[in-house]
């Protein structure tokens, strides 16, 4: 039987043509951490690599720290605000369940009528995005495609928590995904391991919160009094997911490289997911990158940003003149799930 249904046409190939970030102008040193548990500088940096990391302010949500930095790609990439047909944020610290707030954020930048949603992928959630941006552009869904990764994560920190008071940081990366007639993007490793779903959570779920009447009951349910409950946060198993880090992901990210036809010693640029200093160590030398490698390390100065570190990273590289545009990069993010996506790109 013949099939009445037409193709779909897009373009050939696609790209990132532009980047943008957003960091909040708070910065907040270990000194400042060190108020809440029994550490030393020393020891962070000893552990993670980071010295500073930025916290948002009341003004600094998760809506306006990705309209700043999607203006910034938007601008990058020589396009308008109304070209874009779709936007895709990926986010763990959006609070409210609906709307997405894709939808705000493509409002507030002028965007016309996009597509617009939200994924939730953790610290993969940028790689996620932009896979899906790949083949919106290619299969002929839009011909331009903002993916941004935006984090508050101070809003789900727990400040008395020893293993992660230290780790997160807030900002937003955007990128513009657009048509390209050669490959720019390459295929995408990506996967979930939801046996070790433990490793990285939330402490406690919303609905542990819920004392109003829920439907088909007879009445509130009887709960622990919401002010008895501490407040959500993230925490992990540190020495679990450093050995799937370390090892696990360095097998995806050569997968990557395999599947873009790339070497080791064709890349220019690394830009791993900034969760550590030891991880991205560890992982250049498993995978034996050559020293002409640039690596991004901004973990140092921005701490664990989840899905909005790799755009960040890239944006500063670039920035710094540390990577240039045309240069082949590796970029891997793994995390809470456990969830993975590596991919080898053309910088914008």
């Amino acid at each position: 039987m013949t099939s009445k249904i037409k193709p779909a046409k897009g373009a050939p190939y696609a790209r990132i043509m532009g980047v943008g970030g957003y960091r909040p102008t708070r910065v907040v040193p270990n000194e400042e951490i060190l108020k809440h548990i029994d550490s030393s500088d020393e020891w962070i940096r000893s552990r993670s690599g980071i010295a500073t990391r930025h916290w948002a302010g009341p003004e600094e949500t998760v809506a306006t720290m990705s309209v700043e930095a999607s203006g910034k790609a938007i601008a990058d990439a020589g396009i308008t605000p109304e070209q874009v047909g779709a936007v895709i944020v990926s986010t763990v610290s959006h609070f409210k369940q609906t709307p997405a707030i894709a939808t705000e954020i493509a409002h507030r930048i002028g965007a016309d009528k996009p597509a617009a949603f939200d994924i939730s992928a953790g610290c993969a959630g940028f790689g996620y995005g932009l896979t899906l941006a790949r083949g919106m552009v290619t299969d002929g869904a839009a011909e331009y495609v903002l993916v941004i990764g935006v984090e508050r994560l101070s809003d789900l920190t727990d400040l008395e928590d020893r293993a992660t008071a230290f780790l997160f940081g807030d900002g937003a990366g955007a990128v513009i995904v657009g048509p390209a007639k050669e490959p720019a993007i390459g295929p995408t490793v990506w996967g979930s391991e939801g046996d070790k779903a433990e490793t990285i959570k939330q402490t406690v779920a919303w609905d542990a919160y819920r004392t109003t009447p829920v439907p088909g009951g007879d009445g509130p349910q009887e709960r622990t009094a919401p002010e008895e409950i501490r407040y959500p946060a993230i925490t992990q198993e540190g020495q679990a997911v450093f050995r799937w880090a370390v090892f696990e992901m360095a097998k995806v990210a050569q997968q990557a490289l395999d599947a873009a036809g790339v070497s080791p010693e064709d890349l220019d640029v690394f830009i791993p997911h900034q969760a550590n200093m030891r991880i991205i160590d560890s992982m250049v030398k498993t995978l034996k990158l050559p020293e002409s490698v640039t690596v991004a390390r901004d973990v140092e100065t921005t701490g664990n940003t989840s899905a909005a570190s790799i755009p960040l990273a890239m944006e500063r590289l670039l920035a710094t003149g540390q990577a240039k545009s045309g240069d082949t990069a590796l970029v891997i993010g793994f995390g809470a799930g456990l969830v993975y996506a590596a991919t080898v790109v053309t910088l914008p």
